[in-house]
């Protein structure tokens, strides 16, 4: 019997990062991100057994949380993938934490998104199935997006599509899926993982409540949340800004971004580094265009500012390239500027950041210097986005 439906986006040398989608949705929950997430890491996303592209049949009824990650883990297995970071929504989570839980030397990084350590009351996943099983998921879709969306949302065309995405969904899987969460009970566990753990809430989550995302953050060792705003139980798609920034920091200072320590692991990681902040397009003009006479400066800013500094794991991404933003404005650095600008964005910087960043050196590097800055962020902001900043 074929595995589960997945796709693999980005780079083949990234270090792989497994994304699992909600129970009823497809891995179409994780689109807003992926672009930013594949253009630093090797993105590998599924469909939940007969959900999206997934076949039918690949839970028997009464299955477990443990079946989907035995799914799980042999997916990275026919990938070739040993060791990975993790991000599950919901269900996905659950997984997530229970392989954190069971087999950490295969989870580098966590990200629990709008999950629980245990699901409301069992009864209620044994009579969902046994619904499901009977009348199939149409009368579950009729409601579904006043449960995964805050009212101003619900209406949405990219909430719709996710609840299409539950009318298709086969019921049997379904069902199986939530006889997976009756009697999911991780709790007393969870001070058991050790890979660096992101929790990410969404307060008008009814679901998984605000409480659910605390308890993991405080049972978890070292685990770090975030709450957003406006977002309920599908925050990743009602909020997709927010929770790929709070995706991307974590990333960025997970356990696999130490400090390089010789000059050739150095210039190794600046230039990958280097490609992840600018873009390739970019480098590969910068290497185009070296010359005997700039290749030693070439191979300095390569190891020294790339290699050595924008990889320290103190500071996420995002914090580096706003203080990057804000030394370009105060020393008058047009076009470097707008280069950190364009790349911030197409790796997930929002402009609703850039306009903080702008402000704020108004205050400490000067109105005029902030005003020509403004001018030329939202010359980029409408390129990349079609609208103006």
């Amino acid at each position: 019997m074929t595995g589960l439906h997945h796709r693999v986006e980005g780079t083949a040398g990234g270090r792989p990062l497994i994304l699992a989608p909600s129970l009823g949705t497809s891995s179409a929950v994780w689109d807003a991100q992926v672009p930013a997430l594949a253009r630093r890491r090797r993105v590998i996303r599924f469909d939940l057994p007969g959900h999206g592209g997934s076949p039918a049949g690949l839970l028997r009824e009464g299955a477990t949380v443990a079946d989907l990650a035995g799914l799980v883990l042999a997916l990275a297995d026919r990938l070739g993938v040993d060791r990975f970071a993790y991000a599950g929504i919901s269900l996905g989570g659950a997984v997530g934490s229970w392989l954190a839980v069971h087999h950490p030397d295969r989870v580098a990084s966590l990200a629990l998104i709008c999950t629980s350590a245990r699901f409301a009351d069992a009864g209620q996943w044994v009579q969902r199935a046994s619904s499901v099983r009977a009348a199939g998921t149409g009368p579950l879709a009729d409601t579904a997006a006043g449960r995964w969306f805050t009212p101003a949302f619900a209406n949405s065309p990219a909430a719709q599509a996710l609840v299409a995405d539950l009318r298709g969904a086969d019921p049997a899987s379904y069902a199986a899926c939530c006889d997976a969460l009756a009697p999911f009970d991780l709790r007393a566990e969870l001070p058991r993982i050790s890979a660096p753990t992101l929790v990410v809430a969404g307060r008008a989550d009814l679901a998984t409540p605000i409480a659910d995302a605390r308890e993991l953050a405080d049972r978890i060792p070292g685990a770090s949340l975030v709450e957003i705003a406006g977002a309920a139980h599908l925050a990743a798609v009602e909020r997709p800004s927010a929770v790929l920034t709070a995706l991307l920091e974590h990333l960025d200072t997970d356990a696999g971004s130490a400090v390089p320590t010789d000059d050739a692991s150095r210039y190794a990681a600046g230039l990958a580094t280097r490609r992840s902040v600018l873009g390739d397009a970019h480098v590969d003009r910068a290497v185009a265009r070296t010359t005997a006479f700039t290749s030693g400066f070439q191979d300095f800013i390569t190891r020294y500012a790339w290699g050595e500094i924008w990889t320290r794991p103190g500071l996420s991404r995002e914090t580096r390239r706003c203080l990057t933003l804000t030394a370009m404005i105060a020393t008058g650095r047009h076009d470097e500027f707008a280069l950190h600008v364009r790349a911030g964005l197409q790796d997930g910087l929002t402009p609703e950041v850039i306009e903080e960043v702008l402000l704020q050196s108004a205050v400490y590097c000067g109105v005029p210097a902030a005003n020509t800055a403004f001018g030329i962020a939202d010359r980029i902001i409408a390129e990349e986005t079609g609208s103006a900043g």
